[in-house]
């Protein structure tokens, strides 16, 4: 009898998880602490080490119809907005990665999963207020006072996960020094952008990013520049346009059409968490940003979680019956990813420093690009083919 399969957080990554699972025949339940599921953000990036996957699971239609396959990558100069350098991406990419890079909506990604999850494998109004790790099984007890038994506890619940705090104990936030406003503005408030084209503008103290979502209907801006530490560690705060005004006042047009045309703007103070030495015990597990919570510019954290569950999702589906083949399984998984995911996430810490090349900061795309081609050609399936021998590697 497989076993079963509690995953606590139905974001991104715990119904990645859950699909995968579900997938394979594994009996699966994912606990949602909201009352109901709901994706909050903005756009995002899917590498092809991510979408690979994704199309594996059967999503290729939907993301074909919602998201983006840009055609490149602008660099422009921050003052006039001349062109500075150009990455070539779209069919080019796909070539080479052999799979698509895309931008998508969050929102969109996340009612896409949901919909490779029965209704009935999700439990919302769920918050796991601690757990007890038995040789028989994990007990799960909720804030509504309900229990619930599992076999196997799969925390993907978030930076703030409860699973992570239990199970490796509590740690400090690393602040990177930077702070990121966000939001969407409608392609057609912004005509001097193409909706096929990706766009950064580095300036002094701060670099804009823009990119296409929701099928080239709007762009997602990301506006990163220096800030004090003080902002509360969430990608959700309320954010205040004056900032946005004052951060981009005397930028090009096209970065001040953007900022003329955003409407609600959201704050996200940049932090992640020093690598975890450990994820997993005989039952336990973590994914995503409970493992390995990453700042965003290489573009991973949501691509490194669906690689986490897919690589779960193989290494419990192949696990002999039993309580120690289910612990041969989570040494077999963590020993797989937490190398990886540590490399990727203490590299991500790099990319958010300015570099050099024709035009200023931000210039060298094509060396940027380059940092990224090992992460982006990754297929955790077939890593999971080469033999690992344990989780301290």
């Amino acid at each position: 009898m497989s076993p079963r399969v509690a995953v606590i957080g139905a974001g991104l990554g715990g119904l990645t998880a859950a699909a995968a699972l579900y997938a394979r025949g594994l009996d699966v339940t994912a606990y949602e602490r909201g009352e109901a599921l709901r994706e909050q953000g903005v756009g995002m990036h899917l590498g092809p080490n991510g979408t690979r996957l994704l199309e594996r699971l059967g999503l290729g239609p939907r993301l074909a119809e919602l998201a983006v396959r840009p055609e490149a990558l602008e660099v422009r100069a921050f003052h006039d907005g001349a062109p500075v350098a150009v990455q070539e991406m779209g069919e080019a990419w796909e070539r080479q990665f052999r799979a698509p890079y895309l931008t998508v909506h969050r929102g969109d990604l996340h009612r896409m999963l949901a919909g490779l999850v029965p209704a009935e494998r999700v439990r919302t109004g769920k918050e796991l207020v601690r757990y007890e790790e038995h040789p028989d099984g994990v007990l799960l007890e909720f804030a509504d006072g309900t229990t619930d038994r599992a076999d196997v506890l799969v925390g993907a619940d978030g930076v703030h996960s409860a699973v992570r705090r239990a199970l490796a104990g509590d740690d400090t936030p690393v602040y990177s020094g930077n702070s990121a406003l966000r939001g969407l503005v409608a392609a057609a408030d912004v005509p001097g952008l193409d909706p096929a084209r990706m766009y950064m503008f580095a300036g002094p103290g701060a670099r804009v990013l823009c990119y296409p979502v929701s099928g080239g209907r709007e762009f997602t801006y990301v506006v990163v520049a220096p800030a004090p530490e003080g902002d509360a560690e969430s990608w959700t705060s309320a954010g205040d346009r004056a900032d946005l005004d004052s951060l981009l006042a005397g930028w090009a047009p096209q970065v001040r059409e953007l900022a003329g045309a955003a409407g609600g703007v959201r704050r996200w103070a940049l932090y992640d968490r020093a690598p975890l030495d450990r994820w997993s015990t005989a039952r336990t597990t973590l994914l995503g940003d409970a493992a390995h919570p990453m700042l965003p510019h290489h573009g991973q954290g949501a691509n490194q979680a669906v690689e986490d569950a897919v690589a779960l999702a193989v290494c419990l589906a192949e696990a002999d019956p039993g309580a120690p083949g289910t612990a041969a399984a989570l040494e077999r998984y963590e020993a797989l990813r937490r190398p990886h995911t540590t490399r990727v996430q203490l590299g991500s810490r790099e990319g958010g420093k300015p570099r050099g090349g024709p035009g200023g900061p931000g210039g060298d795309v094509r060396g940027a690009a380059a940092d990224v081609g090992w992460i982006l050609d990754h297929d955790v399936e077939a890593a999971l083919r080469t033999p690992v021998t344990s989780a301290a590697a």
